[in-house]
């Protein structure tokens, strides 16, 4: 072989391991420093973000309106219900049918698959902004952990040894290595909804392009950053109800934004519990969402807040 056809395989086969970062979650570039961020891996990312622009030419309808916000909160549930409190913590139980479901619903929201999420988040409870927390912002800033830290190679690497005990169901292992098979559904289901509803109600002012940038672009960009200042903002701005080692806060605000998940000093405080609002006038949507589950048979064993935790707050100025 010359030496023209052997740099002409290197390349080739450089833009095919760029190519299969792309779409297989466990494929790292070793070529990239582990704490740098792989600018190639992270070309569809800034695509997402950038694409909504597009909202400028496919105009703007109730009924689009109406998906996005749809989509955000249903897949916002999957995420805090499921890929937090139930993937990451365990706090009730459920049947496989309803994990696996839940799981294709919280990859739907493109932040990874299940093993990957729960490992990353395990591992910060553990390591809660000390040095080894990849996304804590006393370690390297705001911008760090609010989302470059899971654009470097040791953010995209699931570590199996925290995920052990949901490892052993094949297919969260293929979800999470296909996660943007879930992702890439959604996207398609948004556009051929528009296209039905330009074709069977064209007074709702749709289309598929239109029901595709808002349903599925812009909520999910929108789904990305309010989910992102737990990491970031939730460890900044709020109050500690509870003196904790690191610098989670209590935020009413991101609680909104995120159906609860904005207590997050209580979380870490405490966090075998699947409410995180302790108290009655700390709202937590996804608690009351996993309240009415329980009721209909869907989870069990949600486990509760102890009562010395909760005397344990109101003790504290």
């Amino acid at each position: 072989m010359g030496k023209q056809q052997m740099q002409d395989t290197a390349q080739t086969s450089q833009l095919w391991s760029s190519v299969r970062r792309w779409f297989r979650s466990d494929h790292v570039d070793e070529s990239v420093a582990d704490d740098r961020v792989d600018w190639v891996r992270c070309v569809p990312f800034i695509l997402l973000h950038v694409a909504c622009l597009a909202a400028f030419w496919v105009g703007v309808s109730p009924i689009a309106v109406a998906v996005a916000i749809f989509l955000y909160l249903v897949r916002m549930f999957a995420i805090t219900a499921f890929f937090h409190r139930y993937f990451s913590h365990r706090t009730f139980r459920t049947s496989r049918f309803a994990q696996f479901l839940f799981a294709v619903l919280g990859s739907s929201a493109v932040q990874r698959g299940p093993l990957w999420w729960a490992a990353h988040h395990r591992h910060h409870h553990r390591e809660s902004d000390l040095e080894p927390d990849l996304h804590s912002p006393r370690q390297r800033g705001f911008l760090w952990s609010h989302m470059l830290w899971f654009l470097t190679p040791e953010g995209f690497r699931t570590d199996r040894k925290l995920v052990k005990d949901l490892s052993r169901y094949p297919e969260l292992v293929w979800l999470d290595r296909y996660d943007l098979v879930a992702p890439v559904a959604l996207a398609a289901l948004t556009y051929g909804a528009g296209v039905a509803c330009s074709w069977l109600w064209p007074q709702l002012g749709t289309s598929g392009p239109q029901m595709f940038v808002w349903g599925f672009l812009i909520s999910t960009v929108v789904l990305y950053h309010a989910t992102y200042t737990i990491n970031s903002l939730a460890h900044l701005w709020g109050h500690r109800r509870f003196p904790t080692k690191d610098d989670s806060r209590n935020n009413w605000f991101l609680a909104i934004l995120t159906l609860g998940e904005g207590w997050h000093n209580n979380h870490h405080h405490y966090a075998h519990s699947a409410r995180q609002g302790f108290y009655w006038w700390q709202i937590d949507p996804t608690y009351w969402g996993l309240v009415v589950m329980e009721r209909l048979g869907i989870i069990r064993d949600l486990k509760p807040v102890p009562e010395h935790v909760k005397q344990e707050g109101l003790s504290q100025p």
